[in-house]
């Protein structure tokens, strides 16, 4: 096994997208049928200013310029898909995750206990491949999600997390859609809740505490954990990486209307931060904060959260 790092915040597979994301992409973008959209919230159309120019941003990255962007309105989950939900879908369809298939996933190394694969991703040796890796054994041979059931499903590929929105009868939301929901209705702001990270020393996401990489962590935490944003959604900043639809870009219109990314590429856009950032080498659990990963990648940090049509 290879390890290569994309943008620092997500462990990706040596490995090329494979012919069938096209086609399981064009079936999740259909609108969901009546009934799907049941606890969903409901984001309201309009234009609202996209990206940063935050001096902490990377160039890399392409935060920036902020932008005009105009979405349709749109129905989007107010948390990541849980362990429980996932349980389920597993249950009526059958349907085997990336990971399991191929035998293993990232984990955060100092949670691996077994099954640590001799490999390391340059540049952060934090993590380790795993054997045995799922999202039933979060932590790799031992582990086990059964306690966590309210927390985010992770080890969920781009190519899992589209199968299940499509049973679900919904899809990944867009990077636009998702920026859009995550902030709120607040503009220009650096987190979800306002510009500053802990308000009255109260702690507002699931992000690394302590110096990292060497304090303990907690990993993940239940989905509605904290208070949601202004639109009702919960841990957009911190807790897990989550996926979206867009092939990863870096080129923007000055203005753009229900923009869907490129037509083609090697990676897919995740947004949000984990538990794993920190300041002193990743603070991308601000709002316009982006990074990427391959599509057949497979974290104990990336999970997603469902959108659809109206």
């Amino acid at each position: 096994m290879g390890g290569s790092l994309s943008a620092c915040c997500g462990p990706s597979r040596d490995s090329a997208a494979g012919p069938v994301e096209s086609a399981v992409e064009i079936t999740a973008r259909r609108p969901a049928p009546a009934g799907a959209p049941r606890g969903m919230v409901r984001i309201p159309g309009g234009t609202f200013l996209m990206g940063g120019d935050d001096p902490d941003g990377r160039p890399e990255d392409a935060e920036g310029p902020v932008r005009e962007v105009r979405v349709d309105a749109f129905l989007i989950d107010p948390t990541c898909v849980t362990n429980a939900q996932f349980a389920t879908f597993v249950k009526e369809t059958g349907y085997v995750t990336e990971a399991e298939r191929i035998g293993w996933s990232f984990v955060f190394r100092q949670f691996a206990a077994a099954g640590v694969m001799e490999a390391t991703v340059p540049g952060a040796p934090w993590w380790a491949g795993v054997e045995g890796a799922t999202w039933r054994a979060p932590e790799g041979p031992g582990s086990t999600a059964g306690d966590r059931q309210n927390h985010p499903v992770v080890h969920v590929s781009w190519n899992d997390a589209t199968a299940y929105a499509a049973w679900a009868g919904k899809r990944l939301p867009t990077e636009a859609e998702w920026e859009m929901a995550a902030r709120g209705g607040l503009e220009r702001r650096r987190y979800p809740w306002g510009d500053e990270l802990a308000p009255k020393g109260r702690q507002r996401c699931n992000i690394w505490q302590g110096h990292f990489p060497s304090a303990p962590s907690k990993g993940t935490m239940p989905v509605k954990s904290f208070q949601p944003n202004g639109y009702g959604l919960y841990n957009v900043a911190g807790n897990v990486w989550e996926w979206t639809a867009d092939w990863w870009g870096t080129r923007w219109e000055p203005f753009a209307g229900n923009p869907a990314g490129p037509e083609q590429g090697e990676a897919k856009v995740i947004r949000g931060g984990s538990y794993l950032c920190h300041d002193s080498y990743c603070n991308r659990y601000r709002v316009a904060a982006r990074t990427s990963n391959t599509p057949d990648s497979s974290t104990g940090h990336t999970g997603f959260r469902c959108a659809a049509l109206i």
